[in-house]
């Protein structure tokens, strides 16, 4: 079995999260949610904390995958950065994993890097990998649930 083998979410950057989601719903896809707080990872390693937590997200649950928005802050966060550089579209593609520590470390035993990461205190969460110079875009493992 791989890190990347279950497929969970793509995640968009946009310039306007309201405008994108009403272009969504317009065309029958939604309904879209608020991402749970972002203040419900305690353990996180990003450049920048402040700025982390003034990224919004939405969420859409399909039948087959989640489809996520994200509108970065004027900060720089890595979000920003590609929405600055590469304007909007896919920042990231997510996978589900059993357990987000043990994926991130056979990640590490396959040469990926993390880019950042966070954790919860029941142990779920998530890691970016530095891998858009290699494959196009930043691969993303994370536990929804603890197996």
């Amino acid at each position: 079995m791989s890190n990347f083998d279950k497929l969970h979410h793509i995640c968009f950057v946009v310039h306007d999260i309201d405008k994108a989601q009403a272009h969504y719903e317009s065309i029958g896809i939604g309904p879209w949610q608020d991402y749970p707080p972002l203040t419900e990872y305690e353990e996180l390693e990003v450049p920048d904390r402040a700025a982390f937590m003034a990224l919004q997200y939405r969420i859409c649950n399909l039948p087959n995958v989640q489809l996520q928005l994200c509108q970065p802050g004027k900060q720089q966060t890595p979000q920003r950065v590609h929405l600055d550089t590469k304007g909007e579209g896919v920042f990231h593609i997510g996978f589900e994993v059993p357990d987000a520590n043990s994926a991130e470390q056979e990640a590490h035993g396959n040469g990926l890097s993390p880019l950042m990461r966070g954790r919860r205190k029941n142990g779920t969460g998530f890691t970016y990998y530095d891998t858009a110079d290699k494959v196009g875009v930043i691969l993303a493992t994370r536990a929804t649930n603890l197996s």
